[in-house]
């Protein structure tokens, strides 16, 4: 699925975003997950940092 959306941003207007994915730990669990978005490459550091 992954391949899918770098593919499809690399041909259009899209090289200016990057798929970021984070590794998230749940207070609760103590289980790791992963968010992933689509975000504009000035933007990564900030939603590195906020989420």
């Amino acid at each position: 699925m992954a391949k899918k959306v770098v593919a499809s941003l690399q041909k259009g207007g899209g090289k200016n975003h990057s798929k970021v994915i984070k590794m998230v730990r749940s207070p609760k669990t103590g289980a790791y997950s992963f968010k992933e978005e689509i975000v504009l490459n000035e933007k990564v550091k900030d939603w590195l940092s906020s989420n």
